[in-house]
Formats: C-alpha cells, structure tokens, sequence
C-alpha cells in the first residue's frame, strides 16, 4: 500500500520558459535530508529548509548571463557548483555572498549537467557525451574533451548512479528519431552504449528514473502513450566494454489512462519495487482538465494513491528521502509520501488492519505538523482517519466527537473535547487534534453563537496543532478579536505565511489600547513590558550604561577631540508609545520566523499612521535595549535586540518614501537619524583606542611582583 500525505508550499516559481516546463530548472539536494537547491529561470539559485519552507541562501547571476543547469551541492568539498552560459563553471560556499566574486572557471566545451554523488566527487557530463571528475577539470579548464555522440546526437535525460563502489553514468540521447542509452562506468572508464526497443508508431520517452538494487540498474522509461517500460541493466555485463551497440531488453510494467486531452509531458519516479509516482497523466475516474500526483503498484497495476495539485502540472517531478516535489500552477510543492510492503490482500483492500498499519497511522501524524498542509484535501488521508476508531475510555470515538461537535451545546462540546483529550493517548491525540480543531472552527465560522475559546487553547496546549493544520484557527482568533488564542497561536504555530503576521499585525495596531487592555494576556508577557517601562529611573540613577548616546557625539564636528559621556535626551523623555498589552502583542510578532523577500510586500499594506506607532514602539524597546533594560527582566519570551534591527530596517525598506514625505513622520525619522549617527560617532571612537587596548592586552605581564608593585607600560 501507498498514501500520499499533505503537501505544503516550498516556493513560488516563475514564468516556464516553454509549456513543457516550469519555472524551476532543476531541483537537487542540499548539505543534508532537509535542505534542497532550486535552480530556477530567472538567474538564481536558491537552498531552502524544506521542514521551514525558508530560504538559507539565495544567489542570482548578472543580468544578460543565463544558468544553463541546476545548480547542485558538491559533498566532498562542502561547496556549491553551477554552469552559466553553458561554459563557465561557478564554485562557491554557503558564506559567500555574491556568485560573482566566487570562483569560477571557462572549459572548453559545452556543459550538458554537473551530477553530484552522496560521499563521491562529482561529474561533469557534457553535451558531446564525455565525463569527467569535477576536480580534475577545475584544475584544468581548458583540456581537450573528445566527442562521444554522433553528429546531431542530442542528450535529453542523464544521472549517476552509485553501485558497487563504482559510479555509473546514465544519460539518453536522440538522433533523428531514434533514442539511445548510454551507460558510462568511471574507474574504470568504459563505455556501454544501448539502443531503446521501439515499435512501429510508438510515441518518444518523455521521463526516465534510475535505480540501484542489487548487482543492477532498474531504469524506468515512460512513453507519452502512456507505456512503463522497465530495463535491467546487469552491472558486471556493462563493464565488460564490448564493442558495439547492445540491445536494451525491456518490459511492460504499467500502461497509464490518457484521458481525452492531447498529452504533451509527463513524469514518472520509481519510490520502491513495485511503486512508482506519475504526473501529467490523468486520474482514471477523475473529469477533464484535472491535473493529479498519483502512485501506482506496477505489480498489481492498481492506483494507490492521487491528490489532485492546483494549476497546471509541467512533466516535472523530484524525489528525495520521503518527499515528492512537484512543481504545479505558480508553485512548488512537497508532498510526502508512504509505500508499504504490496501484497495482492492489502492492493484489493482486503487486509485486515493490524498492528503494522497502527504504526503507519501514528506516522501519519508526522506529516500533518508539516507547515501547508490541510488535511480535509487529501482524499487518502481522508479515508485512513475515517476508519480508524480511536476507542478511549469513555467510549466515545473521534467521528462520534466529530458529530457531537457539529451539533452539540458550547458547554457540551467543551466538556466532551475537554475529556477527550484528557483520556486519549499521545500518538492518538496527535493524529485526532487537526480533524476535531477543524471541525471546530467550521461550526464557529458558519454560527456566530458558537466560539469554544477554551477548547482551542487546550487543543493548542498539546502542541499538536501548527499553521498548515488549521489554518483558518488563527483568522478566526482575529475575527473574533480574541487576542488571547492570537498570542498562544504565535507562540505554538513555527509555521505562519508572512501575510498571515501582516495582517495579525495590521489588526493589533488598528484596536485601540483602550480594547486590548480589558483583554487577559500571557501574565509573563505584561510583566516584561510593566518592567521594562519602569526601569526609567533606575537607568537615571545608575548613570550611563553601555557608553550610549552622548549629546556630544550629535555635534557635526567630525573629529571632536574629547568627548564628555552624557546620555540621550530622547531616552530620558520617550515613554511606551503604545499600552502593556498591545506592547506584549507586538512582541509575539517580533519573534515570529519570517522570510524578508514575501514579508515586504504585506508590510506595505500597513497605514502610514500605524506604520508611525510601530516605529515609535521599536525605537522605544532600542533605546530600553541599548541601556542593556532587557537582561535585569527574567522572561520566557522576550524580542531579541537583532529581531528588534531588522523589523526597524523591514519598515524603512517598505515605507521608505512614505516615511521621506509624511509630515507626521518627520520628528521620528529624525530621531532614528540622531539616535544612529550617535551609535556610528560612539563605534568610531572605540576605534580608536582599539590598538592601546590590543597592546595591553598582549604586552608580558612582570614575574617578580610582590604584594604592591607599580608597573608602567608605554603605548606608543
């Protein structure tokens, strides 16, 4: 058996450069299971955390250059390596900043792909067939590369496989028509070369997918007529370097329904023995013009699983440990997935369930944490949770919650969710919360009369509950101005959508202060603010701290010979510019996880006058910061100084021309401006006596000192 779980958003893509593709050009793993590179066609690369659906590292090439393959992640020297241009090799590191000042190298043929090896060099295979190591051809670019290929003999599929301590590299070529295999072994250096069995009429291959089991190579080969092809290819036999060209033997493992619609590409990958995930061909039962993930047991020729993906589906589809990425619409997705141990009773569903799909269930829960998932669209995960009967002590099973949910009494439910998740075990509880919250939060969007407030905080206590699970929880939170379930959803959910915090921020500057403190918030939370706020006096008596702000610095004089250390007025005068409890709200915000390039344009949406409030309350927590306010509170949860910079520099960077205008805003940009060029002067003057206190630092301290001593040392 097989199931396929719920996906969630890597990224969006861009325009496909032709309709056979996306905007993705290739998808390749990064440094470990987590993280991948995408190559996409715009002029950049990109290494996401697949678990965060965030980026770690993003690089674009100049304008007028173009990357000619994907991008991918050389493990033997902990680099990244690229072809632009179809020429030039680029090299660089995670630390590296710009692709431009990496190294890079021009060969002296052209590049088809560079395929990276798990704990192996990587190969360079180009597009006149020859391979080489990438070191060897780094250490030198210009060697003489031999053609392999036949005059017009074009490469339209390759990879490397790993077998028997050996590499094997596998590409596919056309030459007018027909359709060849190559099979390239690296140490030694031999050569195979296979010619695809055809029959009159037959459509192309359209996909290919290489694996290793055993002593051979199962290569897979979908046809656009919808025919599975599977070949053997024995290791030992392929080393032999016989001369000529040698038949690829093959046999039919599936043939897939075509629809009514014209075909145009399509993908297929090999998961295990006997599953393989297709996309761009249609589900057998499903209506015209639906574009479906599917995976099939090509040993009982049964559908196994299928979700069907929003927008058009390119013929494109990568598979990495566990997790299917598809690239569909205006999107990429990953899509977990399952295969199980087939059996002819398990295919016709007549395996009874034992202890075995217990566990398979618990695992289950796993992917239902992941971030973007929405577990009422999975058809396959629909059906497993209906006919599990999680069976407490009560008696009560999660579909009779479900139904007493949808038609129940406020208090009732609250009584019956309460027990229930007093009684179910963990493993249960963790596969039970998403489908019981969103069941709840159905009733209490269709009827104003129903909101179990307290229900959803015990759901969110179990931390079994994230974003992509509900996603609807936290909209409804701010429908509901219940700001309390906002600030344990910001506390719990790693997962919110930038749009989500925008607006999530949008309302909590819109209510007035008046509201929001009538409303019971994290105890914790308003004690950090009340103390911060009243740590005034105590920095008047203490003196400066942190060698802040003095007047003195705001002078133009540039070189000022002596400066006296006084603090700054505006820390003295600048109180909380908005209430305790908005205060402790705006903090949850601040600690939220958020990517820079999809969070400005919703930062945009903010109103200049909130825009001005939000400002004002980050100046304010910099100031109580720089004084060091913020490490005499013991807090939990509390904003760090560098998130407190970086939604500074988030607002200026969205609203830095409304900013530049508004009369309004004219008294805090000057203040950002003083408070900043006072920092700068105050780090210039450390500067400067940096050398003295290096000196001191390693000047030889005297041996022979007795209980007093005076010691001169002479910095010059």
């Amino acid at each position: 058996m097989a199931a396929l779980y719920e996906g969630y958003m890597l990224c969006g893509v861009g325009p496909a450069q032709n309709s056979s593709n996306s905007g993705v050009i290739g998808i390749e793993l990064g440094r470990d299971i987590d993280h991948v590179l995408v190559t996409d066609s715009l002029r950049s690369v990109t290494v996401y955390k697949v678990s965060d659906q965030k980026p770690t590292g993003s690089w674009t090439v100049k304008q007028g250059q173009k990357i000619t393959c994907p991008a991918v992640f050389n493990t033997q020297s902990q680099e990244y390596v690229v072809v632009t241009d179809d020429r030039v090799v680029r090299v660089w590191k995670e630390h590296d900043v710009n692709m431009e000042k990496a190294f890079k190298a021009t060969v002296s043929a052209d590049v088809h792909r560079v395929l990276p090896a798990a704990d192996s060099e990587a190969v360079v295979l180009f597009c006149c067939g020859a391979v080489r190591f990438l070191d060897s051809l780094l250490a030198s670019p210009q060697q003489p590369i031999e053609d392999v290929l036949a005059e017009e003999e074009t490469i339209r599929w390759s990879t490397v496989v790993q077998a028997e301590h050996q590499l094997v590299v596998l590409f596919s070529t056309e030459q007018r028509g027909e359709h060849w295999l190559y099979a390239q072994r690296c140490n030694p250096n031999i050569l195979v070369k296979h010619r695809f069995e055809t029959e009159p009429g037959q459509s192309a291959p359209i996909s290919f997918s290489a694996t290793c089991r055993g002593h051979n190579i199962h290569l897979l080969c979908l046809y656009l007529n919808g025919s599975l092809y599977e070949s053997v290819l024995p290791l030992r036999s392929s080393a032999t370097g016989a001369e000529g060209v040698q038949a690829l033997p093959r046999s039919l493992c599936l043939n897939l329904p075509l629809g009514q619609e014209k075909l145009i590409s399509g993908a297929a990958v090999a998961l295990d023995e006997a599953h393989v995930a297709v996309v761009g061909f249609p589900h057998p039962s499903a209506g015209a013009c639906k574009d479906y993930l599917c995976i099939w047991n090509t040993h009982f020729q049964t559908l196994q699983a299928s979700k069907e993906m929003a927008g058009r589906i390119c013929g494109q589809l990568w598979c990495y440990f566990g997790k299917l990425y598809v690239p569909h619409g205006k999107m990429l997705s990953v899509v977990p997935f399952e295969c199980q141990k087939s059996s002819l009773a398990s295919t016709m569903g007549k395996l009874k369930q034992s202890q075995s799909e217990s566990k398979s269930c618990s695992l289950l829960t796993t992917w239902t944490a992941q971030p973007h998932a929405d577990i009422t669209h999975t058809p396959g995960i629909k059906s497993r949770m209906s006919t599990r009967k999680t069976i407490v002590k009560s008696g009560l099973t999660v579909d009779q919650l479900i139904e007493h949910i949808k038609t129940g009494a406020v208090e009732d439910v609250q009584a019956e969710v309460g027990e229930f998740i007093r009684l179910m075990t963990e493993t249960d509880l963790q596969l039970a919360s998403g489908r019981v919250a969103l069941e709840l939060v159905s009733r209490s969007q269709t009827e104003a009369n129903f909101y179990p407030q307290s229900v959803f905080l015990q759901l969110l206590e179990t931390r079994f509950l994230c974003y992509s699970v509900c996603p609807e929880l936290l909209s409804l939170a701010m429908v509901q101005k219940d700001f309390y379930l906002c600030q344990v959803a910001f506390q719990c959910f790693p997962d919110i959508p930038e749009a989500v915090t925008c607006a999530c921020l949008k309302i909590i500057l819109s209510t007035p202060d008046s509201e929001i403190e009538t409303v019971n918030l994290d105890t914790e939370s308003v004690i950090f603010m009340k103390v911060l706020t009243q740590t005034q006096s105590e920095l008047e008596e203490d003196g400066q701290q942190n060698g802040f702000c003095p007047s003195a610095l705001e002078s133009d004089v540039p070189d000022a010979p002596s400066i006296k250390l006084q603090r700054h007025p505006l820390a003295l005068n600048m109180r909380c510019p908005v209430g305790l409890h908005k205060a402790a709200l705006l903090n949850e915000v601040l600690q939220t996880a958020y990517s820079e390039k999809p969070l400005l344009p919703h930062l945009k949406d903010l109103a200049v006058p909130q825009v001005i409030v939000f400002l004002q309350y980050l100046l304010f927590l910099h100031l109580k910061y720089s004084h060091d306010a913020h490490k005499q509170i013991p807090a939990l949860r509390k904003p760090s100084f560098s998130q407190i910079i970086d939604w500074i520099c988030l607002l200026l960077d969205a609203h830095f021309t409304v900013l530049a205008v508004a009369p309004e805003a004219k008294s805090l940009v000057s203040d950002l401006h003083k408070f900043v060029r006072a920092q700068v002067k105050l780090y210039a003057e450390l500067g400067k006596i940096e050398g003295s206190l290096q000196v001191l630092k390693e000047s030889k301290q005297s041996e022979d000192f007795g209980m007093y001593s005076i010691e001169l040392i002479e910095i010059f």
